[in-house]
């Protein structure tokens, strides 16, 4: 042909360039949504955050001795605590829009203490509630010192310099991953109720604003959580005024009903939590080092979550310093729970940081108006009961939505990482398979035999073995930080496989002017506690 060339080259394909901010994210820590949407946001994230509030307590003080009053009151107490440690982690911590909230890591430690030999003489139960609340109080007192040192010295500034993208992958999809139990076995309990809230939920969140209604599709994504637990709720409603379960076995009534929790009748009107309201605390030392291990693997988890909600809140990585000051602050909040007596530690609301991701919105603002909505319904023990008294299914199906969020997330940070390294593909796997293996061991042996596999007289002792090795998070992470840090580590090469030179910039405070952005303190308090 006259004047042509060639037939036009097709275009290579090139593969998606590493972010170190997440794109599309609507409104990020520091652009607030206009007033009326964020007070929706934060009152969503108050919702979310009520599962872990009213399951723990749930479990914990019947074994205590106590009754419904005791759980509402311990709930509120709870509540109010992780108001105040979300205001302080907000405004003085890590500065991130995470939400604080009790711990599962504590409920292992806690038991213990409730099965103490020292508390079975009581006279009543409601003493003997009394009496183990101070043990359990003592405890976590106690145990809240290790991370209040670890962050304000800055020790744990050291040891987060050396974590890179690859060994930051196991750590944080395992946050997520790890917390598969709490999922769909939670939605089986009541599959006729758990079922269709999951599917709601992903229909609302995913199909309508994409593939349905692309109007205001926001709306849908925004606010899925409001609307699918209204829909799925009214419909349990309907199930048990209906009678379809007046005959069902008492584990199917107290999972599926909506009146079965008994907190609204239990719950005063108004009562405002304040510090030693069970009695001043009582300290045992072997229940206290227990606690302390167990506040460990809490620091190394939320370590994780707090990584998660820095990219889903399309911050830059956080830096080492951040993250110790973050430490500290929620030991302070450890110690809060133990002052105030709510039955178990504090940590990051790993479910909170997956609704970050659901919704797009990382504002720090949403985040402390949940916390005033936290603070507000622990006071108001009526209203605040209503919404506690939820079904557990449906926050087992909101569970299978957030804590796989919170795993992609980690997922994610493989793309400062060379997949092609078989450096890469051994620390990856090996981390990650033994992250599930091990945990799964311990977590079946003490389902079979009832305790774990370290079983000695001492409590405190199988304690300080058995639960760290059944988070699967803290497992993998300290896989891979080892083999990350120990293993061929010599060599360019070997530092940009691992991600090093895309994170390199974040290990100081002032390394990227984008960190001022969003951790610096408020008040110019930077200038009397330095970042670095």
């Amino acid at each position: 042909m006259a004047g042509g060339g060639g037939p036009a080259k097709s275009e290579e394909p090139t593969p998606h360039p590493p972010r170190d901010q997440l794109p599309e994210v609507y409104y990020c820590i520091a652009s607030p949504p206009p007033w009326p949407e964020a007070v929706l946001l934060g009152f969503q994230h108050y919702l979310v955050m009520l599962g872990t509030s009213v399951l723990i307590p749930t479990a914990l003080v019947p074994q205590m001795g106590g009754g419904n009053a005791e759980k509402a009151d311990v709930i509120q107490t709870l509540l109010f605590v992780a108001g105040l440690n979300t205001l302080l982690q907000t405004t003085f911590g890590t500065r991130l829009p995470a939400v604080m909230g009790g711990s599962f890591t504590f409920v292992a430690p806690t038991i213990s203490i409730i099965l103490a030999g020292r508390f079975t003489n009581a006279p009543d139960p409601i003493t003997k509630f009394k009496r183990t609340m101070r043990g359990i109080q003592g405890a976590l007192i106690v145990a809240s010192v290790l991370q209040i040192v670890l962050g304000f010295s800055g020790l744990w500034r050291n040891v987060v310099r050396f974590l890179s993208p690859l060994s930051a992958v196991p750590l944080v999809s395992l946050v997520g991953f790890g917390l598969y139990a709490l999922g769909f076995p939670g939605v089986a309990k009541c599959i006729e109720i758990g079922l269709p809230q999951l599917i709601v939920l992903v229909l609302i969140a995913q199909y309508l604003p994409h593939d349905v209604l692309r109007f205001r599709k926001n709306i849908f994504e925004r606010f899925a959580v409001i609307f699918s637990v209204a829909i799925v709720w009214i419909y349990a409603y309907f199930l048990t005024v209906g009678g379809a379960y007046n005959n069902a076995a008492p584990r199917t009534r107290a999972t599926c009903r909506t009146d079965s929790s008994g907190l609204i009748e239990a719950a005063p009107w108004i009562r405002v939590p304040y510090p030693f309201q069970w009695g001043p605390p009582t300290f045992d030392a072997g229940e206290a080092f227990a606690m302390m291990f167990a506040s460990f693997v809490a620091l190394v988890e939320s370590t994780g979550a707090f990584i998660a909600v820095s990219r889903s809140a399309s911050a830059t990585p956080p830096p080492p310093s951040v993250l110790s000051r973050g430490v500290g602050w929620q030991g302070i909040g450890i110690l809060l729970s133990g002052l105030f007596g709510t039955s178990a530690g504090t940590s990051v609301s790993v479910e909170n940081a997956g609704l970050l991701t659901l919704t797009r919105v990382g504002s720090r603002r949403v985040v402390q108006i949940s916390a005033i909505f936290m603070l507000f319904f622990s006071v108001l023990g009526k209203f605040g009961a209503v919404f506690a008294s939820i079904p557990p299914p449906i926050v087992a199906a909101l569970y299978c939505l957030f804590f796989a969020y919170v795993g992609s997330v980690g997922i994610s940070f493989l793309q400062f990482c060379n997949l092609n390294s078989f450096r890469t593909k051994f620390i990856l796997g090996f981390s990650i398979f033994l992250g599930l293996s091990i945990p799964q061991y311990f977590n079946e042996y003490t389902a079979i035999d009832g305790y774990g596999p370290v079983h000695t007289s001492l409590r405190w002792f199988n304690d300080m073995i058995n639960v760290p090795f059944s988070s699967p998070a803290f497992v993998a992470a300290i896989v891979a930080y080892f083999l990350d840090n120990t293993l061929r580590r010599g060599g360019s090469s070997v530092s940009n496989d691992r991600g090093e030179h895309w994170w390199g910039k974040f290990r100081s405070f002032r390394g990227d002017k984008r960190s001022e952005e969003f951790y610096s303190l408020p008040f110019n308090l930077n200038n009397y506690f330095p970042s670095d």
